[in-house]
């Protein structure tokens, strides 16, 4: 517990679509007057970037995230100018922000990706005399930060996941009993995780987390963009990001905004360059086919891609792309694009970035390092642009090297079961 009386950052949400602004219940996802889908935003009281010198980790940026407490455990992104690959690619003004777990630099995230700066936002949004158990839906990365943040904080949680990614929720203790994984069977992917997690929570003794559109999500993984900024002292003029849903680049972009409004860190001319891992491409189809709606992605050909890409993480069949303030917005006001990497790609910068870094990078960080090498052969950035490279995670290697358990489901159950079966079957469990 903290030794100290933490005062949360006073705010109001703004419906993305309309502008209009209203108070947060507690737990609001979306506008509740809104006709339309749209994402709402927090509008901080405090309207000037200071980070937090009397707190530690993630809890700097503390001032522009809607948390009510601190955890424990918590660790921040780490931003430096690259040599390395900045050589390579004959850049200037390269920036890494890194959020996994490489010691040497600065990076202590646990569970090596950043995944955990969503947890540590989310589950500090959480009150802490709340009855109800919290459902996570995840790929992989967010089951695994999740079930880590929760454990060590006594935080009752019910994280749904496909069991082909069963291999990701690895720790280096065993788990509190406080977190349950329940798993959608071999074959399935994120989307049908997502399903079951929502057929649980036609239960009141649970909540979803609520993904993108939960505004600690979102400005957890914000401070990535924070992290930079705070170094360069300036808005990046471009931002790499591998993406499954997009959300962290919808974060940045917002974050970007905040920091417009600041005044000091000049005008916001970020352009948005996100990237997919081939052949699960939805976001990179439906945007260069200029559509706001998503393309029709089949769900058994959506499932099919999953298991082929190495960054299965980036498989998302339901992202909020077409959502008023969603990606689409953010690549549309941005000037952004959407670059594509396939597995050999991955392969190659895997190990190029640890020849020139010194440390290794998830699948879908790599995804990330291709764009950005793209985006230079292509001439879409200059040498001198002040460019924000997004390392999601990394640091697996080294951080396996102290030794690991793996939690196994503690269920199996289909997304095609009844509510009921599945509300009761997990209760069984709790």
């Amino acid at each position: 517990m903290p030794l100290f009386k933490f005062n949360p950052a006073v705010y109001s949400l703004v419906n993305a679509g309309n502008g209009r602004i209203f108070e947060d219940a507690g737990w609001t996802l979306s506008d509740p007057e809104s006709n339309s889908p749209a994402l709402v935003r927090a509008q901080y009281s405090e309207t000037l970037f200071t980070p937090r010198t009397d707190l530690r980790g993630l809890y700097r940026y503390s001032g522009w995230m809607p948390v009510k407490r601190t955890l424990r455990g918590s660790a921040a992104p780490v931003t430096y100018k690259s040599k390395g690959l900045a050589k390579h690619l004959g850049l200037n003004n390269l920036y890494i922000t890194f959020s996994g777990w490489a010691p040497k630099i600065g990076a202590k995230m646990k569970t090596c990706s950043f995944k955990e700066t969503e947890a540590y936002s989310v589950c500090a949004r959480i009150d802490k005399h709340e009855k109800r158990t919290l459902i996570v839906q995840s790929a992989g990365n967010t089951a695994r930060a999740f079930a880590q943040v929760c454990s060590d904080n006594d935080i009752p949680v019910v994280i749904c996941i496909p069991e082909d990614n069963r291999h990701d929720l690895w720790f280096h203790h065993k788990l509190n009993r406080c977190v349950k994984v329940v798993a959608v069977p071999h074959g399935c992917d994120y989307y049908d995780a997502i399903t079951l997690g929502e057929k649980l929570a036609s239960d009141p003794s649970f909540f979803l987390e609520g993904g993108a559109k939960n505004i600690a999500r979102r400005d957890g993984m914000g401070t990535t963009l924070l992290s930079c900024v705070e170094k360069t002292g300036r808005i990046p003029d471009a931002y790499f990001q591998a993406v499954g849903s997009g959300t962290g680049a919808i974060a940045a972009w917002e974050n970007a905004e905040r920091l417009a409004a600041d005044g000091r860190f000049g005008e916001n001319h970020m352009k948005v360059f996100v990237s997919q891992n081939t052949p699960f491409t939805l976001i990179y189809d439906s945007w260069k086919a200029g559509s706001r709606e998503l393309v029709e992605l089949a769900p058994e050909l959506g499932r099919r891609r999953s298991e082929v890409i190495l960054a299965k993480v980036l498989s998302n069949r339901k992202p909020p792309y077409s959502i008023a303030g969603g990606l689409f917005d953010v690549l549309t006001k941005s000037g952004g694009d959407v670059f594509l990497a396939g597995n050999d790609d991955i392969v190659y910068w895997l190990l190029q970035f640890r020849n020139l870094e010194g440390y290794d990078l998830l699948p879908a960080a790599a995804v990330a390092v291709s764009s950005l090498a793209q985006a230079v052969k292509e001439g879409r950035v200059a040498k001198d642009d002040c460019i924000m490279l997004n390392c999601t995670g990394g640091g697996i290697l080294a951080s396996m090297g102290r030794g690991y358990t793996l939690k196994e489901p503690d269920l199996v159950l289909s997304p095609e079961l009844p509510a009921e079966e599945i509300v009761a079957r997990v209760k069984a469990i709790l």
